[in-house]
Parts: structure tokens; sequence; C-alpha cells
């Protein structure tokens, strides 16, 4: 029998998996998606949020504890479990050394993302070097990967593990962690969660999901009918405004829309709906989602000027370009009387003081609703430039309740063998809301932790077998 089985394949199982194997136990990975696509939604990720008290390598200056809670604390409104949340930022401080050791490299912040180099580690190679680097550890180690091995059911006996069913074959093990994403994949089950609108749209049917198409909730949906502890909204979830000419899978970072703080955002009725400048961009991107997931259509437009060239990640796509703003509406499909109006009275209503992007500066708009309260300027030099926007969904943060050993729940009694880590429980920490590369900082402490508690659940059944 196998000490540690370890289900999904993305950033949290890879650390559960190699923190078990370094404890001594045998480890079983099962990754549902084939190998050419494996590491789930860690392969599209670029960085990871950090605590340090002192610059450090690819680190400037200092983001200590409290200011990475208070940036936490914002985003998600308090919905979240400070000791969890805690917890994760505390592991955040000490965990690129462990990841180096295992073939992870970082690198500085890149030109337009500069605003993180304070705050945020950069992957070099991005997070499919990371799964790589991972993978190829765990089987320098011994730990056995299998893919298209996707885990339908498991058997459970009093809140304990038992057994996990790829199809009609039965895996047991002495201890398991469950890691295998979020349900944005299932669009069913989207549909059901966010139902249908006050216009009788079926909102989820219009968007896009960034990563990958094998988060399908099976097992989340199996443990929530078995009894397992919830957490967390079913409409929730880690979605941004992305370019609306995505495919439906796996568009990554490179189709999110950047710009939106530098100029305006109109709904397909070419009105404004929302503050554009409320705060830093990185703080503040993945609210944009939601947000356009509630217009009609769910559909936005981002509107820039020339003004904005080069300030911004520029997408893989390029933005409609117009040599006038009226001319632009045409080419969006936007009413040109209303959208003329909205940008006049949008021009006319800023207040130009100096312009910093790099701060919350003092340009703003006056007596306008809704209001820009930093880096509003007149949107008046040609060429212009529009983007038609998507709700793009990342993960979702309906999960699994768990505590600080990552042990799942069941009526508030945590399981001595079952524990979860990454999206299957980042609800704990983000009820809401989305700071730069905090999923991958929750995925990171609570695939260590699981790992090592999994490990030590199969010690206390017997004797485990030592590491090669």
């Amino acid at each position: 029998m196998i000490d540690v089985l370890v289900i999904g394949g993305g950033n949290a199982a890879l650390c559960a998996a190699l923190m078990a194997r370094e404890a001594g136990a045998s480890v079983l990975l099962l990754e549902a998606a084939p190998r050419e696509w494996r590491g789930g939604n860690s392969a599209h990720t670029r960085n990871l949020r950090c605590m340090h008290d002192a610059p450090q390598d690819v680190l400037t200056d200092a983001y200590p504890e409290e200011e990475f809670w208070q940036d936490l604390l914002k985003v998600t409104g308090g919905q979240t479990s400070e000791p969890l949340a805690r917890l994760a930022i505390r592991e955040s401080s000490h965990c690129r050394d462990w990841m180096r050791q295992h073939g992870v490299h970082f690198q500085p912040s890149l030109s337009g993302t500069l605003h993180l180099s304070r705050t945020n580690a950069f992957f070099m190679g991005g997070g499919k070097a990371l799964v790589n680097a991972y993978y190829r550890s765990a089987e320098k180690l011994g730990v056995q990967i299998r893919y298209s091995a996707p885990v339908d059911r498991l058997e459970l006996e009093d809140g304990r593990f038992v057994a996990a069913f790829v199809g009609g074959e039965r895996i047991t093990a002495k201890a398991c962690v469950l890691a295998a994403g979020g349900f944005e994949s299932n669009r069913d089950w989207m549909r059901e969660a966010w139902g249908q609108n006050e216009r009788g749209e079926w909102p989820s049917d219009n968007f896009l999901i960034r990563g990958t198409r094998f988060n399908q909730g099976v097992l989340l949906k199996h443990l929530l009918d078995a009894g397992a502890d919830a957490i967390g909204d079913p409409t929730q979830a880690h979605m941004v405004a992305i370019d609306a000419r995505a495919p439906l899978y796996d568009g990554g970072i490179c189709t999110r829309i950047d710009c939106v703080s530098l100029g305006v955002v109109v709904n397909r009725e070419a009105r404004r709906f929302y503050d554009e400048g409320e705060d830093f961009w990185p703080k503040r991107y993945a609210i944009w989602g939601r947000l356009v997931a509630q217009q009609p259509g769910q559909v936005g437009y981002s509107i820039i000027d020339a003004k904005a060239i080069g300030r911004f990640m520029p997408p893989v796509f390029p933005g409609v370009q117009a040599d006038s703003l009226p001319e632009l509406a045409r080419k969006l499909g936007l009413d040109e009387t209303i959208f003329m109006q909205t940008m006049n009275d949008y021009n006319a209503a800023c207040r130009v003081g100096t312009f910093d992007h790099t701060v919350l500066d003092d340009c703003a708009t006056e007596a306008l609703s809704p209001a820009k309260t930093h880096w509003a300027r007149p949107i008046d030099t040609a060429p212009f430039y529009g983007y038609a926007l998507k709700p793009g969904v990342t993960f979702t943060y309906l999960g699994l309740k768990t505590d600080e050993t990552a042990a799942v729940r069941f009526g508030g009694v945590p399981s001595d063998n079952l524990f979860v880590a990454g999206e299957m429980m980042a609800g704990n920490v983000l009820g809401k809301g989305y700071t730069a590369g905090v999923g991958m900082s929750i995925g990171t402490a609570f695939g260590r932790i699981a790992g090592t508690q999994s490990a030590r659940a199969a010690m206390k059944s017997g004797a485990i077998r030592a590491a090669a």
C-alpha cells in the first residue's frame, strides 16, 4: 500500500508530494490531465506574493506581515480567516529556498510589472517552468506519477480516507491529499451557481476559463455530498476582465487586459459603471471580471488613447484602433451618441494634477458618477484604442473548510488522514477578491503543510519507507 496519495497535478499537489516524499513517505500522484497539459492553473502563473522584512535577491525594500495582511483584508472585504491567512503569509517568507532546492529559479520583475518588485517574486520561465521543475524533482526523488488519471470518487469511512477510484480501479493509501482544483471548468455547475439574471441571461454562459479545462470539480462535489464541511460562495472566484477574443480554455495571462486604470471602461450601452482608478491594478484587477459579468451581455469595453501606450503589459491581441472617438464607437458597435456623451462628460470632469501611475496620484474627476479617483486624464490623443472584455475565470472559491493542519473537516471534526490544499481550500483565505500572486502563496503554504501532515498520518498507521 502506498503511504500518501496526492490527487492533483498543480503547484499545491506537487508541493505536497515533494514534502511527503522528503518526510520519508512513498507517494503516488494522480494527475487528471495528460502529460502535455499537466500542472493545472499553476502552469499559467508568473509569481508568488512574498512577505519579507528586508530586501532579498529579486525582492526590493520590505513587505512585512502586517502590510500583506492589510492588503489581503482590503481585497477580501474581511471575508477571510485571519489565522489561516497569516499562516500563509508567514509561510511565504521562507519557502523560496526550498523551492530553489527543487529547481525553481527566480528573476527580477519585468518591464510593466515593476510595481510588483517589492511584493512578488517572479518565476524564471513562468509557471510552466516551475511546474516542470517540480515534476523533475519529484521523479528524481521517486514520487510515482500517473497522468490521464482522473479520480471520480473516494471511499471514506467515518471521515477517514480509505481509497480513491480512477474509473473501476481502486487505489488505497494510508493518507491522502486533495489538490484537484476548483470547478470553474464545469460549465453546468457554473450555470447552476450563477443562475439567471434579471435580464433573463445566464451570465456564466459568456464566461471564459483562463486556465485548465480539467478543473471539473468532481472531487469537490463528491466531498461536499459526503458531508465534508464547506466554505465559500460558489459565485465568488478569481475573475478577471480578459480579451473577448480569448479561447474558452487556457488563454492564460496573455489575454488579460491591463490598461483599465489608464482609461475608462463602458458597457455595451456605452456607459461607464465603476471607478477605473480605485486602487493599484495588482490589487484591483481581479474585481473587473465580476463587474463585467454584471453588465448586459457580460461584456465591457476598455477605452484608452495614445498616452497610455507603453504603460501596461500589452495583451496578445491588438486593440481596435481608430483616429477619432466616434470612429472607435462605430468599430466597437457602440451607440455613437451615447458613447460620445460618456466620453465628453468624462473628459470635462478630469482635474489633472501630477500624473504618476506608480502612486495613488491626484488626477481625479470632479462631479462625475461613477468617479475616477486616480489617474484620470482626458482621453483626447489619437490614435484611440478599444478592447472588448469578457469575464475570465481563473479559479472558484467554493471549497473545503480546513484548519492550520490542512485537514478536511466533517461536522467540525478534522480527518486524521485526509488533507486539502490549493484551490480546493483557497476560499478559507479568499472569501472574495484577489491580489496578484496570493493564490500561489496559499497553494505553496498549504501544499507543504498537507504534505508534511499526510506523511505524519501515514507514519502513525505504520512504519514508512525512507526516501531514496
